[in-house]
């Protein structure tokens, strides 16, 4: 940590030390600790991804992905275009629709898929169990004879699954389980889970556009015995001849993936590994999210979006101000004062990217995934009770 600058606002001293990495946003996410450029220096840039040396360096981000995740030996791990959304959808389009749907949604990327499948795919056997921002739907209410769309961590919500119990093992439909800010840092209930996605910029902290999809035998099968009513587009077909195509699965890519990604995916699997593998990665997430829980259980301007401490985060850490003055104002000036906090933080370069997501209410968020350092956060916690102190200075002098 580094010593902050003596300053003043609104005549508050600015605290002692600043984070090192003051890279706090939720996606794309912090680089690795010590990260930097060399770790790039062997990709295969200027040679075809269809070369040995690209299908062997992408063949081997398959395989780190299964050592470092713990993804069972007979499911099928895929590189695919349009990062996690491009993963999500692909599989939406290629295998729903042989059933009927039930819908997840507790956040905006949940409501995104409830929106295709429901809008875009017009699917006509669905229904749609949501709840508010902090909450989650009745997970018992779900009904596995049909397939289940969900996130299991909701990014913009702080609201993950407490794990996968609520999901049968004797289920009839296919779980289809955006996992993108929950792989790497949360138990995935891998038996109970049909398809998997999730994006490079996570919480391994890789470089955009580029998604991973993971498909277990009962979906392999679905997408071997069903042919959806809709056209596929080039980048979604996963299947030829009514077979799975293998090469997808073994680094032949549908589309032209950028080497340097590649190679950057590969820096973050070997890091991963070399800080204990997947026990390594939850164990800072799990540590980072204590930090911020500490703070919050003393701290009484502010709380967790999440209303079970069971479902809270320990990637994508949601924050709402509590504080009286605050909650008294119009959402609108809520939102205002939440901005102005985000605002004098990137300001003072202490936090970066950390407002509500725009759909979200009010408030912070906060990435507390595993390339994230613990003593980075410890040292943001008193910016911002500095921020929030401030503001509210600054909103008892206007009234």
């Amino acid at each position: 940590m580094t010593h902050a600058n003596t300053g003043q606002t609104a005549g508050l001293r600015t605290p002692e030390l600043r984070p090192n990495n003051p890279n706090f946003s939720s996606g794309p996410c912090a680089k690795r600790p010590n990260w930097s450029l060399d770790g790039l220096a062997d990709a295969a840039i200027g040679r075809s991804h269809r070369a040995k040396i690209g299908k062997s360096k992408l063949k081997q981000a398959i395989e780190l992905t299964r050592t470092v995740l713990q993804v069972p030996d007979d499911y099928l791990i895929g590189i695919v275009p349009a990062s996690d959304t491009g993963a999500f959808e692909m599989a939406m389009w290629s295998l729903l629709g042989a059933r009927g749907v039930d819908l997840l949604a507790w956040e905006s990327f949940g409501s995104g898929w409830v929106t295709d499948a429901v809008k875009q795919l017009k699917l006509e056997n669905q229904r749609t169990l949501t709840a508010d921002y902090g909450l989650l739907p009745d997970l018992t209410t779900v009904d596995f004879s049909n397939d289940v769309v969900f996130t299991w961590n909701g990014t913009t919500s702080g609201v993950r699954v407490p794990n996968g119990d609520w999901i049968p093992s004797d289920r009839a439909g296919l779980t289809l389980c955006d996992a993108t800010s929950a792989a790497f840092a949360q138990d995935l209930a891998w038996d109970k889970l049909d398809v998997v996605t999730y994006s490079w910029q996570k919480v391994l902290g890789g470089e955009a556009a580029h998604g991973m999809l993971i498909l277990s035998p009962r979906a392999v099968e679905r997408l071997e015995s069903y042919t959806p009513s809709w056209p596929l587009p080039k980048i979604f077909r996963l299947t030829k001849g009514g077979k799975i195509i293998k090469g997808i699965f073994e680094g032949e890519t549908i589309n032209t993936p950028s080497m340097l990604c590649v190679e950057d995916y590969l820096d973050a699997l070997e890091w991963a590994q070399s800080v204990g593998g997947l026990d390594g990665l939850r164990g800072r997430a799990d540590g980072n999210a204590k930090t911020i829980a500490d703070w919050v259980a003393k701290t009484p301007w502010v709380d967790f979006l999440a209303v079970d401490p069971a479902t809270q985060s320990n990637t994508s850490v949601c924050l709402k101000i509590v504080d009286p003055a605050v909650t008294a104002l119009s959402e609108d000036d809520q939102a205002a004062f939440a901005k102005s906090m985000v605002s004098a933080l990137d300001k003072e370069a202490v936090a970066y990217d950390i407002g509500a997501y725009r759909d979200a209410p009010p408030g912070l968020r906060i990435w507390a995934g595993a390339t994230i350092e613990q003593s980075d956060l410890a040292a943001l916690l008193p910016w911002l009770d500095w921020a929030f102190s401030a503001q509210k200075t600054a909103l008892s002098q206007a009234a």
